[in-house]
């Protein structure tokens, strides 16, 4: 088990297969778990046979809580077939049934299916695309409830503002908390896929223009959301150029 968990190394998600942790020096410590420990208790400890998509699921470890919680389909997807690799072989260890797809999010429009449940972790920043991947997933795949969360910097606090603002008006984007997207050009934390880091008003903003209802934020980073009503703005813009890219 050792040599098969090596040879597959680098691991990001540090899994307990036969007794043998896949990444025990994670800069992070037993990540995800403890991450996952703080707000677990958001999603039903029974699944009751629903349906899972779990979008950049790395090596799994979400796609194998949902089906240990009596998931029914559990498809997990990733740019990275690195990672998929890892997911098939920890899944297949773990004895459960989940089916990996190398995928990109912006392609999800191709499953022609939604879900009851679909996780969004640790996604958004890596995409040169973010907003257009949020309203990919409310056009296509997101069918009741959207698991989110996403690496956060700059201000925490939420600003009032208003609906609208005129031409003339500077001051309020010199808020700290003004909702903000911090462009990475080379890298942050030695990663070049870290593109947009949001403020925490960003990301709630972000997932309201999508069609999100944010019912909980458990933790720090973390949502859970509902499908609700699209941005007004959005739905003018579909209407005038016609239905986001990708929609079938």
């Amino acid at each position: 088990m050792e040599k098969e968990i090596a040879e597959l190394a680098p691991w990001f998600h540090n899994l307990d297969i036969g007794g043998v942790k896949t990444a025990p020096d994670h800069f992070l410590g037993d990540y995800p778990r403890f991450k996952w420990q703080s707000f677990q208790h958001v999603l039903p400890m029974d699944l009751d046979g629903r349906s899972v998509l779990d979008i950049g699921c790395n090596a799994g470890f979400y796609s194998q809580e949902m089906k240990r919680r009596n998931a029914g389909r559990v498809l997990g997807i990733d740019a990275d077939e690195h990672y998929l690799r890892q997911a098939r072989f920890a899944a297949e260890r773990a004895g459960l049934d989940i089916e990996f797809r190398q995928m990109s999010v912006y392609d999800v429009g191709t499953l022609g299916e939604s879900f009851d449940l679909v996780i969004f972790m640790g996604v958004l920043y890596h995409l040169r695309h973010p907003l257009l991947a949020l309203d990919l997933l409310y056009e296509h795949v997101v069918g009741q409830t959207l698991l989110f969360q996403c690496l956060q910097r700059g201000d925490e606090r939420l600003p009032a503002l208003e609906e609208d603002y005129p031409f003339s008006e500077w001051s309020i984007f010199d808020q700290p908390d003004y909702p903000k997207l911090f462009f990475v050009e080379e890298r942050y934390a030695s990663d070049p896929t870290n593109w947009f880091i949001p403020n925490k008003a960003a990301v709630e903003a972000m997932l309201r223009s999508a069609g999100f209802v944010i019912e909980q934020n458990p933790e720090r980073e973390v949502y859970l959301c509902r499908r609700g009503q699209r941005h007004y703005a959005v739905e003018s813009i579909s209407a005038s150029f016609g239905p986001v890219a990708g929609k079938t």
